[in-house]
C-alpha cells in the first residue's frame, strides 16, 4: 500500500506540471498580438485629392499626423503631358510641407508624387491628383512684365521737320591759373634771394669797419 501511494503521488507531479504548461499555451495563443508601431499618415492636403479647382494653385500643402522630418522630402508635380510644374525646394511647417509651383500652369489633370521621412526615420511616400479648369492667360517663358499700350515709358523726342539740333553745351575749360602761379612763386624766390644778400652784404661790411 505504502509503494503504491508513493508512486501515485510520484506521477501526480508531472502530469500537473503538464496541465499547467499546456494552459499557459493556450492563454498564449489566445491574447491579441501587440499592435506594431505605425508609422507617420498624411491626413490631408490642398488640393485634397480628387478635387477640381477653377484655377491652379500657387502652391501644394501636405498635412500629416506627426511632424515629418527635414530630410529626403520630395514633392513634384506634373500635368498631362508630363512636364513639371513644382518649383524650388518644399519646406517642412510645423507638420505640413509646402511645394511651390511656377506660375502659367494649364487647364488640365495634375498628379502629386510625394516622399517623406516620418519621424520616426522611415520614408513614406504616395501619391494624389487634382485637376484645373482654367488655365493661366500668360504665355510660359513671357516676361513678367510686359509694356501695356496704355502705359509708356519715357518719350523720344524727335527733331521736327525744318528744326535745327542745339549741341548740348560743353563744360568750359578751366582757367589758367598754372601761369600765374608760377610767376608769384618767382617772384617770392626773387625776394628771398634779394633779403639774403642784402644780408650777406650787410655782415660784410659791418665786418669791415671792425
Amino acid at each position: 500500500m505504502h509503494i503504491l501511494t508513493r508512486l501515485r503521488s510520484v506521477l501526480a507531479v508531472p502530469a500537473s506540471a503538464a496541465l499547467a504548461a499546456a494552459l499557459a499555451g493556450a492563454l498564449a495563443l489566445c491574447a491579441p498580438a501587440a499592435p506594431a508601431a505605425a508609422h507617420d499618415a498624411l491626413e490631408g492636403s490642398a488640393p485634397a485629392s480628387g478635387e477640381a479647382l477653377p484655377a491652379a494653385p500657387s502652391e501644394i500643402r501636405l498635412d500629416f499626423n506627426n511632424r515629418p522630418l527635414g530630410v529626403g522630402v520630395e514633392v513634384r508635380v506634373t500635368d498631362a503631358s508630363g512636364a513639371t510644374w513644382s518649383e524650388g525646394s518644399p519646406e517642412v511647417v510645423d507638420r505640413s510641407v509646402r511645394q511651390p509651383l511656377r506660375p502659367g500652369a494649364p487647364a488640365g489633370g495634375y498628379t502629386v508624387v510625394w516622399r517623406v521621412v516620418s519621424s520616426d526615420s522611415h520614408p513614406i511616400e504616395g501619391t494624389f491628383g487634382f485637376t484645373v479648369a482654367e488655365g493661366s492667360t500668360t504665355p510660359v517663358g513671357s516676361p513678367a512684365a510686359t509694356a501695356s499700350p496704355g502705359v509708356s515709358g519715357p518719350a523720344i523726342q524727335t527733331p521736327e521737320p525744318g528744326a535745327t539740333a542745339t549741341p548740348a553745351p560743353t563744360p568750359s575749360a578751366p582757367s589758367q591759373d598754372i601761369p600765374w602761379l608760377i610767376v608769384v612763386f618767382a617772384l617770392v624766390a626773387v625776394a628771398l634771394l634779394a633779403a639774403l644778400g642784402w644780408g650777406a652784404r650787410k655782415r660784410l661790411g659791418a665786418g669791415g669797419d671792425s
